[in-house]
């Protein structure tokens, strides 16, 4: 046992705990408060998860999803029993136990390390601003969650799910898979019911893909939604934290308690004008009348009939559907590639520069320095080929960067804006992602397949993903994508969609994929 875990649960006796333990695995948002209404404490919920996390994490299917769990938690929920029992609760998540990943900051005793050890000293003794805002409505913060080294940016090779201090995040679907990333360890955690709901963050595919591989529904926001302030940053013009659950009205509740305007973060400007409840007006009606483009994606035949299946559940509960092409958009990619090796340059530098005394990378120069020198523990499976182009760069001051910025947000968001225009639709969807590959310390990721993710991203539009099934015991997910703020009508249709289809599965921590009849079987 940790011991940080081992002093959590030795403060009531085991088997006096074991009777009263209340059922935490696949219990939503509104089934915990429930349970809490009616007697049970936030303090039983919250041990229940870390006894989860104990038995699950390093043991059992070991899936690795927790980097470091909260010393503070049991306190923050005694103190929510408190507030309830005074009839004084701060919001919908009074007492809730939440994970957070760990390139978040948040002002417990425990480090933020984006998963490298050149930052295991980084306690910053400070909430970032999405923290601070789910600590104001009384959540629990249950601990930090492991997740693809550096948010997947450090390689061209990478493993995603893997960071040093963590080590390798396992699928709770399979096993031997992997759990996407970069958000690997929220996906995986929320998925095996190690907390009500997480947060992730994402660049580029960072929530969806880890939500759509582990069966969750997860909303990528509008860029500008949610401060960045105080999260180890790849791309001011594309990251953002994003809520991760295992349904879409808990994903609607975690992302209501998120928004807010930042001064530090002038992104965040218009923020305030869209904090609402955006759990309030989900209904199953939500598709009657609403023209949705789709987009088609080559893909295997299985994934197809998935596809179908959700388009045939869409159409029966009355939305119109009318089929797109994707327009070209050459040379995006690329120029994505450039604006975030320069905005790292100068983004990670000046937070790294602002960390307390105790790191001692205070750059992305020394951070490459770092990896080089401690290559046997950081650099095993990949090496660091982005962060050299990267540290090589003059960040954004480069001659070049404002032109890509310019050609690749032009071309994402005239896609977009084209496919919509051309459906006459509010909503565009596409499958997410296809089935999660095998995880490899050799080739790195193995993966050439459906993505949704690019798009959206680089635009700073929304994009939320909701499981649409399993292909071979895998999750897969559909993707509902709109304009920038148009989150309550994402939420809406994914909504109905989960209401209708109910096609997502809980895992089964299988060693590997039900795959059938066996291989050698084949003549």
């Amino acid at each position: 046992m940790r011991p940080i875990l081992a002093l959590l649960l030795m403060a009531a006796p085991a088997a006096a705990f074991a009777q009263s333990a209340p059922v935490v695995e696949e219990q939503s948002i509104d089934q915990l408060r429930a349970a809490m209404s009616s007697g049970t404490s936030s303090e039983a919920i919250t041990r229940a998860y870390l006894s989860r996390i104990e038995a699950m994490d390093r043991k059992g299917p070991s899936l690795r999803a927790v980097i470091a769990v909260n010393p503070d938690a049991i306190a923050q929920a005694q103190a929510s029993d408190a507030r309830r029992k005074a009839k004084k609760l701060l919001g919908p998540l009074d007492g809730v136990p939440i994970l957070i990943k760990d390139n978040i900051e948040t002002k417990d005793p425990v480090a933020t390390t984006a998963g490298s050890l050149a930052l295991k000293d980084n306690i910053t003794k400070r909430d970032a601003p999405v923290v601070a805002l789910l600590r104001a409505q009384g959540a629990v913060i249950l601990g930090k969650t492991n997740l693809s080294e550096w948010a997947n940016i450090r390689s061209t090779k990478a493993m995603s799910g893997w960071s040093a201090m963590g080590g390798l995040v396992r699928n709770p679907y399979a096993l031997d898979r992997s759990a996407c990333g970069s958000s690997s360890g929220t996906g995986a955690g929320i998925a095996a019911s190690y907390a009500a709901a997480g947060l992730g963050t994402e660049t580029d595919g960072s929530v969806v893909c880890p939500s759509s591989m582990n069966g969750l529904v997860g909303l990528k926001p509008t860029v500008g939604l949610v401060s960045r302030s105080f999260v180890v940053p790849i791309s001011h013009s594309q990251d953002t934290p994003g809520p991760m659950a295992r349904g879409v009205k808990d994903t609607a509740i975690l992302f209501s308690a998120m928004i807010g305007a930042d001064p530090a973060d002038p992104g965040t400007a218009d923020a305030g004008k869209y904090r609402k409840d955006y759990a309030a007006g989900l209904s199953s009606s939500g598709l009657k009348g609403v023209r949705i483009a789709v987009l088609r994606t080559d893909m295997p035949a299985l994934e197809k009939v998935r596809f179908e299946e959700a388009l045939g559940v869409l159409k029966a509960q009355g939305a119109v559907l009318v089929d797109v092409t994707r327009p070209k958009t050459d040379g995006v990619g690329d120029a994505e590639f450039d604006v975030l090796k320069f905005e790292l340059k100068s983004d990670l530098d000046k937070y790294l520069a602002a960390t307390p005394a105790a790191v001692k990378t205070r750059s992305l120069d020394q951070v490459v320095a770092f990896d080089t020198a401690n290559a046997a523990t950081e650099m095993p499976y990949f090496a660091q080929e982005i962060f050299d182009m990267a540290a090589k760069s003059k960040g954004v001051d480069e001659p070049t960067y404002k032109d890509q910025r310019a050609k690749s947000l032009a071309g994402a968001k005239g896609a977009i804006d084209k496919m919509l225009a051309d459906a006459g639709a509010t909503i565009l969807v596409q499958p997410t992602y296809g089935p999660a590959w095998l995880s490899d310390p050799v080739y790195g990721d193995q993966y050439n397949g459906p993505s949704s993710s690019e798009l959206p991203a680089i635009s700073g539009y929304p994009n939320l993903t909701v499981p649409m099934g399993l292909v071979r015991g895998l999750p897969v997910g559909i993707s509902f994508i709109g304009p920038a703020y148009s989150e309550q009508a994402l939420l809406n249709a994914g909504y109905a969609y989960e209401q209708a289809s109910k096609a997502r599965a809980a895992p089964r921590y299988l060693p590997t994929v039900d795959a059938g009849p066996a291989v050698e079987a084949a003549k």
